[in-house]
């Protein structure tokens, strides 16, 4: 009672004043009512703050009037315990879905901020390059208003000598920048329009464990980035490290978090790099210069497309007097105008960007179409040196995406939800022209997940248990794969060929799991006779979908029930040739009824009808323990080995039944030559009657039935052993 009364009155206590988001205080207040009176009293007991669990019983205790009191009370404590826990369960339900619809929230105004961002940052690019235009223009209208500016204001664009002298120190200082950088001269040819624009020392970390990794010095030109790593033997000296266009380079400011300040990231897809720069100054140099030559290289960019799209002025040929070359002259203007593309498009002028962003955002689908569009928009058009321009851009972001989509596939990724959870890549690689690859990593992902599975089997004790779950695991993950790739792939053919390919190994992998839990085990004949069974009624679930696959796992598991039948075998004529040399040539003596009746319906269950004319009087049955034994044995042989049989196995199973009939069918003959006695001799010719026209015909029988065709050796078998009881009175036995 005490501890109960302890446990409530936090939990009361918490319920009541801090209600949890979204007005379920209510919950709290109601589950901690008891009724009138007495559980209002309580409830204010158990919510007061000082309250005692201790002093509150033993007052109880003094007060109650005997043991039924006590377990009243406690009884009312007990219920309210339990339904505040459920109110508290409930308030924690709701806050947790509103805390995941509140982060659902977040990230959606999160990416339009980005969004908002990317734009103001675009709008202010183009407002100042507007600004910078109409300067120019005004310069060249009234020079003398552009001398007395620039004296006004000297960070005004330079013009004219000034500039040409301004980029030709740029390039030299560049030239001599880089001649410290070991092994960068031949990747950055030198190209008249490239300068240095920003360099400076930073420090590399770690992005997963921000832990320091080395000294960097970074040179930022015009249209690239150039990362190198300082060499320690050799002071102001450098080594290539990595080389970044701007094109495909964005800049990320990280919020001071101490001891960690004064960092950017930059991303580069598929990588990103924190640097940390001097001093909060330093950084703020590098944001902003970063940001302002990818402007600058975007609008260069932007006017070098449009200058280039402009029909250029074709040459005025001499007037000609004849009439007929007026029709070849408009046909040839007509495909002149036809030659020129327009990419000032703002949408093709922003398409790689807008890529980068759909591949980062994992926006798959809407990066697709945007290469629909593009196509589409291209497809007649002719391939001019702009085009040309535009498709290496766009086929590095294409690239970008097929690398992304290849790793949503590959089996180091989650593989759980299905095969449904690798359709939205499949579908996308499938519309980028991939659908090799798309197959290719879709098998190889459902591999892994089948693989897996497997492996997360518990291996119970019983073996046939194991083997359910084994099949049910298999078969519905194979039967599932096949669906799912019926539907990704349904216009596409060629694939199906390599998805029965898949199918054959992945059988082959579930065989092996098979055969090392019921072959490889030792297990008896009936059981692996069961496993079998439960196997093959699995594997003809695929049939719903068309797929056959019941003559694979025959291949596949013949050679171990060929060595389990063949154990098998040996066993039984090992058991045979043991009591035959026991045997005695006695009458069986079952000594009650209750037995008698058991050993007839064994028999009768395998297939001896006449066994009742072999009884006698009392418990006494006309036949000796060995043939009795024999018959039993063989019959349950023959019931097993029908249930593993296939095509492969009927010489197998025929050789085994031969075999085995004949160790029982030599001994026989053998003692009816050899025996003196004519008491005995007579038992042992009612025995070998019993084993040739009743055992011998109800093998061949069942046999038949079970393969669909009789057995010709069994039949010779049979007469042979007629042959052998036409001179009884000979000694030689026929081996």
């Amino acid at each position: 009672l005490c501890a109960g009364a302890a446990a409530v009155s936090p939990a009361a206590a918490a319920a009541a004043g801090r209600a949890p988001v979204g007005g379920a205080a209510g919950g709290a207040a109601m589950a901690l009512s008891l009724g009138e009176g007495g559980g209002s009293r309580l409830r204010r007991q158990l919510e007061s703050g000082g309250f005692a669990a201790g002093e509150y019983v033993k007052q109880l205790s003094q007060q109650s009037d005997g043991d039924r009191d006590l377990q009243e009370h406690r009884q009312r404590i007990q219920a309210l315990s339990e339904e505040t826990a459920q109110s508290l369960k409930r308030n924690v339900y709701q806050n947790y879905r509103q805390f995941i619809e509140t982060a659902r929230e977040i990230s959606y105004l999160e990416s339009e901020m980005y969004q908002l961002s990317h734009i103001l940052t675009e709008q202010k690019g183009i407002m100042e390059a507007v600004t910078q235009a109409l300067l120019l223009q005004a310069d060249r209208d009234d020079p003398a208003l552009g001398a007395r500016r620039a004296a006004a204001d000297p960070f005004l664009p330079l013009s004219g000598k000034e500039a040409a002298a301004s980029e030709e120190g740029r390039q030299r200082t560049l030239t001599t920048l880089l001649e410290k950088v070991e092994g960068c001269r031949d990747l950055l040819p030198e190209s008249p329009g490239k300068y240095l624009v920003y360099n400076g020392d930073l420090v590399e970390y770690d992005a997963d464990h921000m832990a320091q990794i080395q000294r960097v010095h970074a040179f930022l030109m015009n249209d690239c980035l150039l990362v190198a790593t300082a060499l320690p033997s050799r002071r102001g000296a450098y080594r290539y490290d990595a080389l970044y266009p701007l094109d495909g380079l964005a800049v990320v400011n990280v919020k001071d978090n101490p001891p960690m300040k004064d960092m950017f990231k930059l991303l580069m897809f598929p990588e990103s790099r924190i640097f940390q720069a001097e001093n909060a100054k330093i950084k703020k140099e590098w944001l902003e210069v970063l940001e302002e030559t990818k402007r600058n290289r975007a609008l260069s960019e932007k006017r070098r497309l449009e200058q280039e799209a402009l029909p250029r002025p074709a040459l005025t040929p001499p007037e000609s007097t004849n009439p007929f070359e007026e029709d070849d002259e408009e046909e040839e203007e007509h495909s002149a105008e036809e030659e020129v593309v327009d990419l000032s498009l703002e949408w093709i002028q922003e398409l790689p960007e807008d890529l980068d962003v759909c591949i980062a955002q994992r926006d798959f689908e809407g990066a697709v179409d945007l290469l629909d569009k593009l196509n589409e928009y291209l497809g007649d058009k002719p391939v001019s040196q702009p085009v040309k321009e535009l498709r290496a851009k766009v086929d590095e972001r294409v690239r970008q995406l097929t690398d992304v989509l290849v790793f949503e596939l590959s089996p180091d990724r989650s593989l759980r939800g299905g095969p449904r959870a690798t359709r939205r890549a499949v579908s996308q690689l499938i519309r980028l022209g991939q659908s090799t690859k798309a197959c290719e990593l879709f098998l190889k992902n459902r591999a892994a997940a089948v693989q897996t599975a497997i492996r997360q089997l518990r291996i119970e004790g019983a073996t046939l248990l194991y083997i359910h779950k084994l099949c049910h695991v298999f078969f519905t993950s194979l039967l599932e794969t096949a669906r799912e790739f019926e539907t990704d792939f349904a216009g596409n053919n060629g694939c199906y060929s390599a998805f029965v390919v898949w199918a054959r190994s992945s059988m082959r992998m579930f065989v092996d799991a098979f055969s090392k839990q019921v072959f490889d085990s030792k297990e008896s004949l009936s059981t692996a006779a069961e496993c079998v069974k439960v196997a093959k009624e699995h594997c003809k679930q695929l049939s719903e979908i068309g797929l056959d696959l019941t003559f694979i796992i025959h291949a596949l598991l013949v050679k171990d029930i060929k060595g389990a039948l063949q154990s098998y075998k040996d066993i039984i004529i090992e058991a045979t040739k043991h009591r035959n040399s026991e045997e005695m040539w006695r009458r069986m003596n079952l000594m009650t009824p209750e037995a008698l009746g058991k050993l007839r319906e064994e028999m009768r269950s395998c297939g001896v009808g006449n066994f009742d004319q072999y009884t006698g009087d009392d418990c006494w049955v006309n036949l000796s323990y060995t043939v009795v034994a024999f018959t039993k044995q063989t019959m349950a042989f023959l019931e097993e080995a029908l249930k593993l049989y296939f095509p492969e196995l009927h010489m197998v199973l025929l050789e085994s039944l031969v075999e085995i009939i004949l160790v029982a069918v030599q001994h026989v003959d053998y003692s009816l030559r050899c025996e003196q006695d004519p008491e005995k001799k007579a038992f042992i010719r009612q025995n070998a009657s019993f084993l040739y026209e009743t055992v011998l015909p109800v093998v061949e029988k069942r046999f038949e039935e079970g393969v669909g065709k009789p057995a010709k050796q069994l039949q010779d078998l049979r007469n042979a052993s007629r042959l052998m009881r036409v001179n009884p009175e000979s000694t030689t036995s026929v081996v």
